[in-house]
């Protein structure tokens, strides 16, 4: 999917993320991107709402409970949330949602920082092979996949999706 068709995911899911806010009287939350496919949408999404608060990721490497599979990831960030997370109403962004152990690693980082008011889930791509209880408040499309394929967000600067193929 190339990146004028990514980017119209993205207008889609800033106007179902506007909705959802306004149908839960939401008028202050912040939002919160999860390294790196995730904060590239964030930054999109952040740019269309208007958010008042500076954008935030997480690096949530260190809360993940499969190292022994897949492997440390050598390039580790630093979190960076710059507002309160205390009784907040947090939008957390991904890009794709699969097993839901990303998010649950996101969650886990984040009650780190304190007890958010509501955790709001808005991904790019929604797709089959959950693992854990997780589903998005908000996604831009769905996607059925074989357990051997992956989709992956690619470049920063001009978001395209690819999906790759295991041997």
């Amino acid at each position: 999917m190339g990146a004028q068709a990514v980017e119209r995911l993205i207008a889609a899911m800033a106007e179902n993320l506007k909705v959802h806010l306004a149908e839960r009287g939401i008028e202050d939350a912040a939002m919160v991107g999860i390294h790196t496919g995730g904060v590239w949408v964030a930054e999109r999404l952040h740019r269309r709402l208007g958010l008042a608060d500076a954008l935030g990721s997480l690096d949530i490497s260190f809360y993940r409970d499969d190292f022994t599979r897949i492997g440390m990831h050598p390039d580790v960030r630093p979190s960076n949330l710059p507002f309160e997370i205390e009784g907040r109403h947090i939008v957390l962004v991904d890009d794709v949602l699969y097993t839901g152990r990303t998010i649950r690693a996101a969650l886990n980082e984040l009650f780190d920082y304190g007890r958010p008011a509501s955790v709001t889930l808005a991904v790019l791509v929604n797709r089959n092979g959950r693992e854990l209880p997780v589903e998005a408040d908000v996604s831009g499309m769905q996607l059925d996949l074989m357990p051997h394929e992956h989709i992956k967000l690619t470049d920063a600067d001009d978001l395209t999706l690819v999906i790759q193929r295991a041997p």
